[in-house]
């Protein structure tokens, strides 16, 4: 049996403890372990609605619901893996570029032990930190990315580093393998016509949100497995990906997006790519009153171990 495993709801009720993801053990160390679970909680990057600094906590709330089989997927998922929950790492409000340098100190040590971290943002600029620490000990990455919006423009009020420019600095700080990224799912108004070329340019395939209906769940499937390969590969999910009728808890919401359902099919498809590391951010619980953003927070963060419990078995 693996070393760490969530308590056992047959014998305590799901509404006690400390609250951990999944009710999984809280504990630093990195040996035995097989992916740790890491808050991020930081919204300074924010350019709309600020709040996802309460994402980790929420999420957490919700993920006490999470069970150790996923039948959706066939997965015994907790039975598979070792894995912890390790707290919250370390930010400094207001402070973008402090913080990224305490994220990647606190998650290289996590990739050079071989342990796969799973990160609940905070706001999509976190994850710029997490791909320099990734990068730092795997090399350039391949990037499964889903999304509303590309996050490649280049600046926001004349700042280079927000949520809305993670990826095109990742891509100039060379943390990715352009040839191995693709995005998916963006939609709603943006800027000028331009705006989805820059990802393009930048040498990543982009799946907008018209082209995921026209072509359907398992075509994108196909698409996003063939073009990250078989290489390491960082797996990033914006909740504002889901429709905010099944998602309303996100800090810039657009309409007409996947169902909940159609998203956790997408992840349970991506059997193969080898992922490094995995994130889901932007969730905003002040807009979030029944919670159940979180809730689908908790299961895409599920949904993530499945594939490395996949990949084990």
């Amino acid at each position: 049996m693996p070393r760490y495993q969530p308590a056992d709801s047959f014998q305590s009720p799901r509404f006690t403890g400390v609250r951990t993801f999944a009710r999984l053990p809280h504990t630093t160390a990195l040996e035995d372990v097989d992916a740790t679970i890491l808050g991020i909680p930081f919204d300074t990057g924010a350019t709309f609605r600020p709040g996802a600094r309460f994402g980790p906590m929420a999420i957490r709330e919700m993920s006490v619901l999470l069970r150790p089989y996923n039948p959706g997927a066939g997965v015994d998922v907790f039975n598979t893996l070792s894995v912890t929950d390790g707290g919250d790492v370390p930010t400094v409000p207001g402070y973008i570029e402090d913080t990224y340098e305490r994220i990647e100190a606190a998650l290289r040590p996590i990739h050079q032990a071989g342990v796969v971290p799973i990160c609940l943002g905070g706001d999509h600029s976190i994850t710029l930190a997490e791909l320099r620490a990734a990068a730092a000990v795997h090399g350039p990455l391949g990037l499964a990315h889903f999304d509303a919006h590309s996050d490649t423009w280049d600046t926001y009020f004349g700042r280079k580093y927000n949520h809305g420019t993670t990826f095109k600095r990742a891509a100039e700080e060379g943390l990715l393998d352009p040839t191995r990224c693709i995005q998916v799912g963006m939609r709603g108004p943006i800027y000028e016509p331009a705006d989805y070329d820059t990802a393009r340019s930048l040498g990543f395939e982009l799946i907008d949100n018209n082209e995921l209906r026209h072509r359907g769940i398992g075509n994108v499937i196909e698409a996003v497995c063939q073009r990250v390969g078989d290489g390491k590969t960082f797996l990033t999910f914006d909740v504002d990906f889901v429709d905010p009728a099944y998602a309303p808890g996100t800090g810039t919401p657009e309409v007409g997006g996947v169902t909940s359902w159609e998203a956790l099919q997408l992840l349970r498809g991506l059997r193969g790519p080898r992922f490094v590391a995995c994130d889901i951010v932007e969730v905003l619980p002040a807009y979030d009153p029944t919670q159940i953003t979180a809730l689908l927070a908790a299961n895409v963060a599920y949904e993530f171990l499945t594939l490395l419990a996949a990949a084990r078995r």
